[in-house]
């Protein structure tokens, strides 16, 4: 994801933590904010050290979450700002367990334009 698709500044994360508009499940909290001036959808991840005490520990959490919604990215509303903060549950998920659980917490928060394809595995 580029640095324009980012939340990175503290401001902009106040800002979006003051809305109160928050959905939650097992593995994380979602806040999100109606920015209808932006073109693109913004995303911000923050990972305590609750998820791992180890750095990569923390990137590997979050590059599993931000390739999940890059994932999503066709299918969800522009004028967001999201913030995503991970609980410790998240630690040592497999992809598709996190990827699961982002979409379900998406869902909660109305984010999806379209529905999402369900991922079902068909065996023939």
């Amino acid at each position: 994801m580029r640095k324009s698709f980012r939340v990175k500044t503290e401001k902009d994360f106040q800002a979006v933590f003051e809305q109160h508009n928050s959905v939650a499940n097992k593995m994380f909290i979602v806040y999100v904010m109606e920015n209808p001036a932006q073109k693109h959808l913004r995303l911000g991840i923050s990972i305590s050290k609750k998820v791992g005490l180890r750095g990569h520990e923390r990137v590997w959490v979050k590059r599993r979450i931000r390739q999940s919604v890059l994932e999503l990215k066709p299918q969800l509303k522009t004028d967001v700002d999201i913030l995503v903060i991970a609980r410790p549950s998240a630690h040592a998920q497999p992809m598709d367990i996190i990827k699961h659980n982002i979409v379900h917490v998406f869902k909660l928060a109305d984010l999806f334009t379209e529905v999402p394809v369900a991922e079902t595995d068909t065996k023939d």
